[in-house]
C-alpha cells in the first residue's frame, strides 16, 4: 500500500505543476482514490482536512469581497501610488509590508487581505498584476516564522520547545527567530530589486477614489486584530482562527446588506468565494494525511537524521535544505510536526541542545514553500486570486521570483541560526 500511495503521490504532484488550471480536480480525485483504496478510512476523511484553514479561508475571503466593493483598494492604491509613483518601489514596499502583517496573521489571511491593493496599483500603473501578487504570497510565507502566531509550523516549534511569544524575539540570550527572519527579509530586497528592474511605469493621482462605506475596512482590520487577540487566550478551540474570521464576515454581510437595502448582495458576494481554491486544499489535506499514514513522511524524516551520522553541521545542513526541497512539494504542516520528535532524538544522540537543529528545520520547512506555487497555502491562495483576474501563473513564472527569494532568504538564516545557536 506504501508503494501505490507513495505512486499516487507522486503523480499528483507532477499533474498539479503541470495542469495549474484543474488542480482542484487534481486533488479532489486524489483524495477520493486514497479513500477508496482505504489508505484514508472513509470514516475518518472528514478529519484529516484542516477545518480552521478552510473557514478561515472562506471567511476571509467573503470579508475581502466587501473590501473591494467598497473601493478601500483603490483608495490605499492611491496613498502608495502619491508617496512612490515608481511601479518597482511600489510592489517592493508592497511585500514588506505584506510580510509585516504575516508576522502576526496567518499567510493565507495575508494575501487575501492585501492582494485586492497590490491587483488595484497594478491596474493604475498599466502593468501585469502577477508580479505583485506573488511578491506578496512569497514575503508572506517568508515572515510565518517570525513570531509564535505567524504560521502552523510556528506553533509546532513553540509547542515542542516551550517557547513563549517573548522567545522567538530574545531567545537564551540570543536574537530570537524574528530577528531572523527579518534579516532574510532585508537581503531579499536586493534580489526583488533585479527582479523587477523592467516595473519602470510611473502615474500621478490627482484624485483620491471615493470611499463612502468603511465597515469592510472595520471588518479587516478587526479580523486582523482579533487573530491577535485570539493567540493569547489559552485553551481556545482548534478553530478559533476560522470561527473569527467567518464571524466577523457574517455580522459584516447581514449588516452590509440591512444598511444598503441590498439582499441580492449576499448572493453575490458568497458566489465571489473561492471554491476552487478551498476546494484544492481539502483535497490536499487528505493526500498529506494518507502518505503520513503510511509512513513516508516518517521513512523520508529518518533516513535524514541517519545520513548526518555524528556531524553537527552536515545534519544541521541536511535538515535545512532537505526540509526546503520537501516543503516546495509537501505541507509543511505534517512534515514539521513528524520532524520534530525526530529532530530531538538526532540531538539527543549527538548530545547537544536541539534548539540549532528545530529552528534550522522551521527556517527550511516555512520558506521551501516559496520554491513552487503549490509549495505554500498561501502561494495557492495568491494563484487562485490571479486566476479569477484573468491570469494562469504557470510553474515557470512563479519560480523566477520564488527560488531565488527563497534561496537568498533561506542562506541567510541558515548561516544565522548556526552561528547563534550551534
Amino acid at each position: 500500500m506504501k508503494t501505490i500511495a507513495l505512486i499516487v503521490f507522486i503523480a499528483v504532484y507532477v499533474l498539479l505543476l503541470t495542469f495549474p488550471k484543474y488542480r482542484s480536480y487534481v486533488a479532489l480525485s486524489a483524495a477520493a482514490l486514497f479513500i477508496v483504496l482505504g489508505i484514508v478510512p472513509a470514516g475518518e476523511a472528514v478529519g484529516t482536512v484542516d477545518w480552521n484553514v478552510l473557514m478561515m479561508l472562506a471567511g476571509t475571503m467573503g470579508t475581502v469581497d466587501l473590501f473591494i466593493r467598497s473601493q478601500m483598494p483603490n483608495r490605499l492604491s492611491d496613498y502608495l501610488v502619491r508617496a512612490l509613483p515608481n511601479a518597482k518601489a511600489l510592489i517592493i514596499v508592497l511585500a514588506l509590508f505584506a510580510g509585516l502583517v504575516s508576522a502576526f496573521i496567518d499567510n493565507v489571511a495575508t494575501v487575501l487581505m492585501l492582494a485586492p491593493v497590490g491587483i488595484a496599483i497594478a491596474r493604475r500603473l498599466g502593468i501585469s498584476p502577477v508580479n505583485p501578487i506573488i511578491a506578496i504570497a512569497v514575503s508572506s510565507n517568508l515572515q510565518g516564522a517570525a513570531t509564535l502566531v505567524g504560521d502552523t509550523t510556528s506553533i509546532l516549534l513553540g509547542g515542542h520547545l516551550d517557547l513563549t511569544f517573548a522567545d522567538f524575539f530574545i531567545y537564551q540570550g540570543a536574537p530570537g527567530m524574528f530577528w531572523i527572519v527579518q534579516a532574510g527579509a532585508a537581503a531579499t530586497i536586493p534580489v526583488m530589486l533585479f527582479l523587477f528592474r523592467k516595473e519602470t511605469g510611473m502615474v500621478n493621482i490627482d484624485e483620491l477614489t471615493p470611499v463612502s462605506d468603511f465597515l469592510p475596512t472595520v471588518m479587516l482590520v478587526g479580523t486582523v486584530f482579533a487573530l491577535i487577540a485570539a493567540s493569547f487566550i489559552p485553551n481556545t478551540p482548534d478553530t478559533i482562527n476560522g470561527i473569527i474570521c467567518m464571524t466577523i464576515f457574517a455580522v459584516g454581510l447581514v449588516i452590509e446588506c440591512f444598511t444598503n437595502k441590498n439582499l441580492v448582495l449576499v448572493t453575490e458576494v458568497i458566489k465571489g468565494i473561492d471554491y476552487i481554491t478551498i476546494s484544492l486544499l481539502a483535497g490536499l489535506f487528505i493526500v498529506i494525511s494518507g502518505i503520513e499514514r503510511v509512513g513516508i513522511i516518517a521513512d523520508l524524516s529518518n533516513i535524514i537524521a541517519h545520513i548526518g551520522g555524528g556531524n553537527l553541521f552536515l545534519t544541521y545542513t541536511i535538515i535545512v535544505w532537505f526540509s526546503v526541497i520537501a516543503s516546495a512539494f509537501i505541507d509543511n504542516i505534517p512534515y514539521t510536526a513528524t520532524m520534530l520528535p525526530v529532530v530531538a532524538g538526532v540531538a539527543a544522540s549527538l548530545g547537544i541542545n536541539q534548539s540549532v537543529l528545530c529552528f534550522g528545520l522551521i527556517c527550511g520547512a516555512t520558506l521551501g514553500g516559496n520554491l513552487t506555487p503549490v509549495g505554500a497555502s498561501a502561494n495557492i491562495a495568491a494563484s487562485g486570486i490571479l486566476r479569477k483576474e484573468g491570469y494562469t501563473v504557470s510553474t515557470k513564472e512563479f519560480m523566477r521570483i520564488g527560488v531565488p527569494f527563497t534561496l537568498v532568504a533561506v542562506t541567510t538564516g541558515y548561516l544565522l541560526v548556526w552561528f547563534l545557536f550551534r
